[in-house]
């Protein structure tokens, strides 16, 4: 891309351009990682980002919220929400997709009430919201950038150093050995899908920052690029394994590869069909490359034998 268009590789295009489109679908294939890890899915964190999006907008504006509040309020609505579809999947036994799909929908008509069918606009009226994103702590660092990388060594530590981590990996590599084992499986799946929908609170926070409204019709597609940069990053669907960091690696070549390709002048609908075959490649690679690691396993035992 830089090679082609040498304005690709300048700053102003990677921190305004690569970096801040990568904020909110990072964030929300960070807590979409932890859901995966587990053999779920969860369908519903765009349209749950619209809705966390529309009643932060709508709660800050009438209460006269700080920014730091109206953060708070974000993340807990939003915990909530993952919270609803943790129970619906555990209490139901309800199947991930169909729940999330349920919830997907029921999100997206409830956005559309609870804002009357029209943007909220606050960021101008809230001082310091669009700083939230698009200041600069760190000089020609934008904030939403700084924010995304936080929360993705946060959710590192989460998934490699503490309890919940150790039981995310357990539950995706066999569910039925971990509950024998005493493990509280229903509890430890609601909290993992509350995780999901703290980041989901959060990329609405961001969000709305961004654009200075939050948009009631806007949700619907970011679910899909979330679960792809998962899937780009190593993330199995089969569950029990995956990184916080290749999460990060993958919503950062989505960005790059939309961005370059956007330089480039190539039609939107093209962009989708590249995003869409990547998508494929890495799904495939997972099941060449767990094939081999089966195959190993195997020589290894009849070595052994």
């Amino acid at each position: 891309f830089a090679i082609m268009r040498p304005v690709f590789a300048s700053w102003d295009n990677v921190s305004g351009g690569i970096l801040m489109s990568t904020t909110v679908i990072g964030l929300l294939a960070i807590g979409v990682t932890f859901v995966i890890i587990t053999a779920g899915i969860d369908l519903s964190v765009g349209t749950s980002m619209t809705l966390v999006a529309v009643i932060v907008g709508k709660t800050v504006m009438a209460f006269d919220l700080s920014v730091w509040s109206g953060i708070l309020l974000g993340m807990l609505v939003g915990a909530s929400l993952g919270a609803i579809n943790g129970i619906l999947i555990t209490m139901l036994r309800l199947p991930p997709f169909i729940a999330t799909l349920a919830t997907m929908k029921g999100a997206q008509g409830l956005a559309l009430i609870v804002s009357d069918m029209k943007p909220v606009l606050f960021a101008t009226d809230v001082e310091g919201w669009d700083q939230i994103a698009q200041g600069n702590i760190i000089p020609n660092f934008p904030n939403g950038a700084l924010i995304l990388f936080v929360a993705a060594i946060v959710g590192s530590i989460i998934l490699n150093k503490t309890v919940l981590g150790r039981y995310t990996f357990a539950i995706g590599s066999n569910p039925e050995a971990t509950k024998l084992s005493g493990v509280k499986v229903n509890r430890w799946l609601i909290a993992i899908y509350a995780l999901c929908g703290v980041y989901v609170g959060l990329a609405a926070v961001v969000l709305t920052s961004r654009l200075g409204s939050a948009q009631p019709d806007l949700g619907l597609g970011y679910e899909l690029e979330a679960i792809a940069a998962v899937v780009i990053g190593g993330t199995s669907l089969r569950g029990g394994e995956g990184k916080i960091i290749g999460t990060v690696i993958g919503a950062l070549v989505i960005s790059t590869l939309t961005n370059g390709l956007r330089v480039l002048s190539v039609p939107q609908e093209w962009q989708t069909v590249v995003t869409g075959t990547i998508v494929v490649l890495a799904v495939y690679l997972d099941i060449v490359r767990r094939k081999r690691e089966a195959v190993s396993s195997a020589r290894q035992t009849s070595g052994e034998k």
